[in-house]
C-alpha cells in the first residue's frame, strides 16, 4: 500500500449528504474483484448520460476536477452497502482523501485498508473547503496526515485528529498484510517448531 504523509493537490466540491456506495460505484460495475479499472466508473451515474456521453455538469467531468486527489463532501458519505469497491473506485481514479464531516462506519474503515485518508471535520468548515475547492486552478489542499492538519490555499491550518493505530498504518503504508509481515520471523518460528513438534502438519 503506498504510504500517504503529505498530499497538495487539486480538491474536488461535491456539496451532497448522504453519497452512499451504490453513487459511487453502481452495483452493476461489481462483478470484478480486481482493484484497477474501476476509476471509470467512479459516480457513473451522476458521471454518465444514459447514452454514455459525459454529463458535463458533473464536477469530475470538469477541468481542473478531472485531476482531483481531494474529495470534499457533506454528512454520511459512504453510507450504504459495505462494498469494498467503492474506496477501489475512488483510489483508481486518483482519490486519496475525503473530507466530510462524517462517514459510514464501515466504508471508513475500508478507506484506511486501502490507502485513503477520510478526514472528519465540522459541516462548517467542509463548506469553506467547498468554497475554496471552486477557485478552479487553485483549488489546491494539503493534507499533512503526519501534523494533522489540512492547510487551505490562504494558509490557514485546520487541525483534524486520527486514531493512533490507523494513522500510523497509513504513513507507513501497512495494510492487513503489511502488518502481517512485520511479523514474519515470529510466524517463521513458530512454523518450524511446529513442524518438528508435530512433522504430521506439513506432510
Amino acid at each position: 500500500m503506498t504510504p500517504f504523509t503529505t498530499l497538495t493537490g487539486i480538491a474536488a466540491p461535491l456539496p451532497m449528504a448522504n453519497v452512499d456506495t451504490d453513487k459511487i460505484i453502481p452495483a452493476r460495475f461489481l462483478k470484478t474483484i480486481a482493484r484497477t479499472g474501476l476509476g471509470k466508473s467512479l459516480f457513473a451515474n451522476l458521471r454518465y448520460k444514459s447514452d454514455g456521453e459525459e454529463n458535463p455538469d458533473f464536477v469530475l467531468n470538469r477541468e481542473p476536477y478531472r485531476h482531483a486527489e481531494i474529495l470534499v463532501a457533506h454528512e454520511n458519505f459512504g453510507c450504504g452497502s459495505s462494498r469494498e469497491h467503492a474506496p477501489w473506485a475512488l483510489l483508481d481514479f486518483g482519490i486519496r482523501c475525503v473530507i466530510a464531516p462524517d462517514f459510514a462506519d464501515i466504508f471508513h474503515g475500508n478507506c484506511f485498508k486501502n490507502g485513503i485518508l477520510p478526514v472528519k471535520l465540522p459541516r462548517a468548515v467542509c463548506d469553506q473547503l467547498i468554497e475554496d475547492a471552486q477557485m478552479g486552478p487553485n483549488a489546491r489542499l494539503t493534507v499533512d496526515l503526519q501534523k494533522q492538519v489540512v492547510i487551505r490555499p490562504n494558509g490557514e491550518e485546520i487541525p483534524f485528529s486520527v486514531d493512533p493505530f490507523r494513522r500510523h498504518c497509513l504513513l507507513n503504508g501497512l495494510d492487513d498484510v503489511g502488518l502481517t509481515m512485520q511479523r514474519g520471523a515470529v510466524i517463521d518460528g513458530f512454523e518450524s517448531r511446529q513442524k518438528a513438534a508435530q512433522p504430521w502438519l506439513y506432510p
